[in-house]
């Protein structure tokens, strides 16, 4: 079962999405802020992070470029995460460090299409 972590500062945000994620077989870990996600990283050893942006404490293109830089976590796949939609903020997280980039409110099929680049499709679960 692959192990995603949801770095998420909104409450809502991170239980809806866990929700639809573990019905498809999915592990999910929390981090409401970048340090969090840096010590879940480190300890948890997730197989994709998916990124919020803007977030309190340390945001999460801070984060990236923490984790891109850092021998023990570079290879961790990052899917960036936020509702600024237009073609230089997918530039700009790409450039920071993400490896994948999806908009607010999320579509989940066509999130789980990046998901699986990452991790295969692992889920064996029925969705109800």
């Amino acid at each position: 079962m692959a192990k995603i972590l949801v770095v998420e500062d909104l409450e809502l945000q991170r239980d809806m999405l866990a929700r639809r994620l573990e019905r498809r077989g999915y592990e999910i870990l929390f981090a409401e802020n970048g340090e969090a996600c840096l010590d879940h990283c480190r300890n948890e050893a997730p197989d994709v992070v998916l990124m919020d942006l803007s977030m309190p404490v340390m945001d999460g293109w801070q984060t990236t470029k923490h984790m891109k830089n850092d021998d023990d976590l570079k290879k961790i796949p990052i899917i960036a995460l936020t509702a600024h939609a237009l073609s230089e903020d997918r530039e700009a997280a790409l450039r920071a460090g993400c490896d994948e980039y999806d908009t607010k409110p999320i579509e989940l099929v066509r999130l789980l299409k990046k998901i699986e680049m990452f991790v295969g499709n692992v889920s064996k679960k029925a969705v109800v």
